[in-house]
């Protein structure tokens, strides 16, 4: 078993994949040496390969993740003692393009749903959506009454409550539109009720008028101002929708049909060494299939930006990743905090020290594939391949957006753990196995069995095969816990 590895033969350092004592002389994967370890290792954290002076930069992914703070010498330990982030504020960026060509392939199928407009959908759903807070319990409510429709056509029926849609202003409000009308156009919804209150400034004409081309079948709304009793109405529209889905069925579809999108939370030392260069090839592997990822949480491609900036399929869609990039630091400057405040606390007990050893690994999840669009907040695809979605870190705010943008699955890799769900199924990666093997109740999918042996390439197929089985029908462990949460990102003032 591998103990240490260097990610690229330029690196300064290499990361223990496993816990490490002082004292050991221990290979070095990647390299043709070994190094002798000055202090303890924990599982994903950093170990210098040689002696490093104060203020010199340190390289690990072949780019630099920070600068030394004091002299670090070969097989220490190198972390938040020695080493800070050398990122400030906005940048100037020159487009250098490096294109990667995808080599087309023969198109995969999977079951799905067609929609009345030709999206497909993996999964069929009843969803309840409440255009404000103050009817969440009501949502709630026909849920649970709702429940006893639930069979092989109406897979399952959700309310996603939220506490907005009043007292908003300006792009804050129409954030919570416009997330609410994507959702209740979504692809996995083959039923829907919008449910308003009758006085909210987000209420359901608002929330109408941004769905665009939508099944008036199959979306109905409610405004419970409007009638005498507000859970008997919207238990009998409920009741109408699910009837009519009871006549929808799977048929075969292109995996060119698929929307992916890609996160990461809780990430560990391993995360950009096992987790996100597994979901980075099985995006990869699917766009070659005609088929689309999105990659979002903005503050997390801070120090890693050019890399995505110069994959970008012309200089127009450069230009708009370097406005998706300034734009979110500019909105941290605005409010008058830090734009480099990350990574978080469990990051950096999991081994990662800066924001650009973060984002360095976190944009592993984007494979090699040319970027073909950027999308604003509640922005939805048009482009298919790889897309840049504008959303904060905040796990469930950005899976929210995914879901919102038209991503029917969201591959989320984590080192430490989570239980949560967004709208869509949310596949949970491991980056390590004790992980995998503590959290089986929330983990779908374990990388961290390339600590071991296999490839990258390897284990990138396996995820694919895995994903289409649940665009078949598999249900998450998300979904079987019944852990499915929305949230809105929030920017403005509340009245």
């Amino acid at each position: 078993m591998n103990e240490l590895i260097r990610i690229t033969q330029n690196d300064d350092v290499a990361v223990a994949l496993c816990a490490l004592s002082k004292g050991r002389s221990v290979p070095v994967s990647g390299g043709d040496f070994s190094v002798e370890l000055l202090e303890d290792i924990p599982m994903g954290h950093k170990v210098a390969l040689r002696d490093i002076s104060a203020g010199e930069a340190v390289i690990k992914y072949g780019f630099p993740i920070g600068t030394a703070l004091s002299d670090i010498h070969k097989g220490t330990h190198v972390h938040t003692n020695n080493l800070h982030s050398a990122l400030s504020g906005a940048k100037e960026y020159i487009y250098e393009p490096k294109h990667v060509q995808s080599e087309k392939v023969s198109e995969a199928t999977f079951m799905g749903y067609v929609r009345k407009n030709g999206k497909v959908g993996i999964r069929n759903e009843l969803w309840i959506i409440p255009t404000v807070g103050c009817v969440n319990d009501i949502a709630e409510k026909l849920e649970r009454k709702a429940k006893i429709f639930v069979n092989d056509h109406v897979e399952n029926v959700r309310a996603f409550v939220h506490p907005y849609g009043c007292s908003q202003l300006g792009g804050d409000q129409e954030n919570t539109r416009t997330v609410l009308a994507n959702l209740a156009t979504h692809a996995n919804a083959g039923g829907v009720l919008v449910l308003g209150l009758g006085c909210e400034n987000s209420g359901v004409d608002e929330i109408r008028k941004r769905m665009g081309d939508f099944d008036p079948e199959r979306v109905r709304f409610l405004i419970s101002q409007d009638v005498e009793d507000e859970v008997e109405a919207g238990y009998k529209i409920l009741e109408e929708l699910a009837a009519l889905m009871n006549h929808d069925s799977r048929t075969e579809c292109s995996v060119s049909n698929l929307i992916v999108g890609l996160k990461c939370g809780g990430s560990d030392g391993l995360s950009g060494i096992t987790a996100n260069p597994t979901i980075g090839g099985f995006s990869d592997i699917l766009i070659a299939h005609g088929g689309t990822t999105i990659l979002t949480e903005v503050p997390e491609m801070f120090g890693a930006e050019t890399i995505l900036m110069n994959r970008c399929k012309d200089e127009a869609t450069f230009e708009k990743t370097v406005k998706l990039i300034n734009d979110f630091k500019a909105y941290f400057e605005a409010s008058g905090q830090p734009v480099y405040e990350n990574p978080s606390p469990g990051n950096k007990a999991g081994g990662i020290t800066t924001l650009e050893d973060k984002a360095l690994g976190c944009t592993q999840k984007s494979g090699s594939s040319q970027v073909t669009d950027v999308l604003s907040y509640g922005g939805k695809v048009t482009q298919h391949g790889l897309n840049l979605l504008s959303a904060p870190g905040n796990d469930l705010v950005a899976a929210t957006a995914l879901a919102a943008a038209g991503a029917q699955i969201v591959l989320f890799s984590t080192g430490r753990g989570t239980p949560f769900g967004c709208p869509v199924p949310t596949l949970k990666i491991s980056s390590n196995t004790p992980l995998f093997e503590k959290k089986s109740r929330w983990i779908d999918f374990n990388a961290g069995t390339l600590v071991n042996g296999g490839t990258i390439t390897e284990k990138s197929q396996e995820l694919f095969t895995f994903v289409l089985e649940i665009a078949n029908g598999r249900k998450t462990r998300n979904e079987q816990n019944e852990f499915q949460s929305m949230a809105i990102f929030k920017t403005g003032t509340t009245l």
